[in-house]
């Protein structure tokens, strides 16, 4: 019987032989496995897949139970979400190749029964570990067990699969927050515990122990998200030589360019909700360093990137490092915060949505204190105010309770706003070029040098609005007249805030010389 090393290094022979000028034909007759598929760019990479590569023999989505409801019933729904539409509507059919396989990635072995393991060992050709906690004010322990810990129990599952092509992990950017310059390479974590005895402890010790060392153990991290997903890269570069295995790591991932619709986005998470409020108007003040560059990167560019960095692989792969792609937009298409906040309250000025409740405008700022003065006068008390009216309205308050809630994204995500760094792309760069000469290079495009950060915001707000808040176009002219009262509400306001600062503070002291 051949061990899991010989089974691999007989699949890469194969594979090396093997020349892969199209994209589609790498991927025909394939089962493809992908954890966190149920995520938003897990969504976004399962339709193109279904839609680019229609070739595809199956692709297993690993899916656990969650709040009272069986895998198989979370299948059956996440069947049925909008983000299949255009497969849909081409052939309804293509959904079936979508299998579920039951299982947990804190278990051993995922969880998975004997007959779903068998499935997995014996028919798997690609792997996309997508899954991973993002929130950044997640337990350590918690965090550990799905980045960490989780990683290596695929990674262990990776080297039993006996028709294994190719293994994409996806990280982030941000997995070395305290490099000034990250190189497309894996970096030791640095803090006061090797991953090895991270790993150790989190298996054996108290989620409440582990937690209590969170602040010691994150080092130079600013959060659990960054720590745990650093040592998940130790991990897979540790398994270089069991299998074919490569890193992508998407910056900040934002809203689709094109597919599978323009603007589509189907979370308030980071940026998303940051725009959303700034086109609410319930956002006034910012902290950021607006003159940083803001390294965001297109969901259906990620999506791309996976589906043609797992091709690659195979073409390219080496045994004695492993390949990472910084999948970045900094040093290809920059854009500072400044010129994107702009445009962001451009287009929802232009097209606002029904849901407005202020004018839109806001500042960033650098000073914490002038900065919570801010969002206490011009957040939490029209916020109050606003409560007040809906209860005397018989309304649920809920501004309150935005308003806490955005408080609390912003402080996790303001690390991130308030530094910039350089991220190295020259892998990634080269992967775009190779991409581009395959016979199908044009169908997985993930090159956004040319993109018009203009026009995609456009299509971005306009995706918030549709999907997020769905909030359709026939709304549009009343929305527009709306803000139309709401901005001269704000000019009668600013006027009477001149008035009242001139009578009761200037005249007096006018008064006095």
């Amino acid at each position: 019987m051949e061990t899991d090393s010989e089974i691999f290094m007989n699949n890469n022979n194969t594979i090396g032989n093997g020349d892969y000028h199209s994209i589609r034909e790498f991927y025909r007759d394939g089962v493809i496995f992908v954890t966190g598929g149920t995520g938003f760019l897990g969504k976004v990479l399962i339709e193109k897949l279904l839609f680019s590569c229609d070739d595809i023999k199956a692709i297993y989505v690993l899916l656990r139970s969650n709040r009272g409801l069986s895998s198989e019933q979370r299948f059956k729904e996440f069947i049925k979400n909008p983000v299949f539409d255009r497969v849909r509507d081409r052939d309804p059919l293509a959904l079936s190749k979508m299998v579920c396989i039951a299982g947990d990635i804190n278990e051993t072995s995922f969880g998975l029964d004997d007959a779903n393991m068998a499935k997995v060992v014996e028919n798997v050709t690609v792997v996309f570990h997508v899954a991973a906690t993002v929130k950044f004010n997640e337990s350590l322990r918690d965090a550990a067990c799905l980045n960490t810990l989780g990683t290596k129990r695929m990674m262990d599952l990776c080297c039993k699969m006996k028709k294994l092509k190719s293994v994409v992990h996806v990280s982030t950017a941000y997995s070395n927050p305290g490099l000034k310059y990250v190189g497309e390479t894996v970096y030791a974590t640095k803090g006061p515990i090797d991953k090895d005895t991270f790993i150790k402890c989190i298996q054996v010790l108290p989620k409440e122990i582990i937690d209590s060392f969170a602040d010691r153990l994150q080092g130079t991290h600013p959060n659990t998200y960054t720590l745990t997903k650093s040592m998940a890269e130790e991990v897979v570069a540790e398994y270089t030589n069991k299998i074919p295995v490569c890193i992508v790591r998407p910056s900040i991932v934002t809203g689709s360019i094109k597919e599978p619709f323009p603007g589509w986005v189907d979370n308030v998470y980071g940026i998303t909700g940051i725009m959303m409020e700034i086109g609410r108007g319930t956002i006034s003040s910012i902290m950021c360093d607006q003159k940083c560059i803001m390294d965001l990167i297109p969901v259906d560019i990620v999506s791309n990137t996976l589906i043609t960095a797992a091709w690659a692989n195979v073409c390219n792969y080496k045994r004695s490092s492993i390949t990472v792609y910084n999948c970045t937009s900094g040093q290809i298409n920059p854009v500072i915060w400044h010129d994107y906040g702009r445009i962001t309250e451009k287009w929802a000025c232009r097209n606002p949505t029904k849901y407005v409740m202020l004018y839109p405008g806001f500042s960033y700022r650098t000073n914490r204190l002038v900065h919570k003065i801010v969002e206490l006068f011009l957040h939490f008390l029209p916020a109050y105010i606003f409560d007040i009216i809906m209860r005397v309205q018989g309304s649920k308050p809920i501004m309150m309770k935005i308003a806490k809630r955005f408080q609390a994204a912003a402080n996790t995500g303001e690390f991130f706003a308030m530094h910039e760094w350089i991220f190295d792309n020259g892998n990634f760069r080269q992967l775009m070029r190779t991409v581009k000469e395959a016979k199908d290079g044009e169908e997985f495009n993930c090159d956004m040098t040319n993109m018009d950060w203009d026009s995609y915001v456009e299509s971005y707000m306009l995706g918030i609005r549709q999907f997020v808040l769905k909030d359709g176009l026939e709304s549009m002219k009343k929305a527009r007249k709306k803000l139309n009262r709401l901005y001269w509400l704000k000019r009668f306001f600013q006027v009477g805030f001149v008035f009242l600062v001139f009578k009761f503070i200037l005249k007096p002291i006018f008064h006095f010389f």
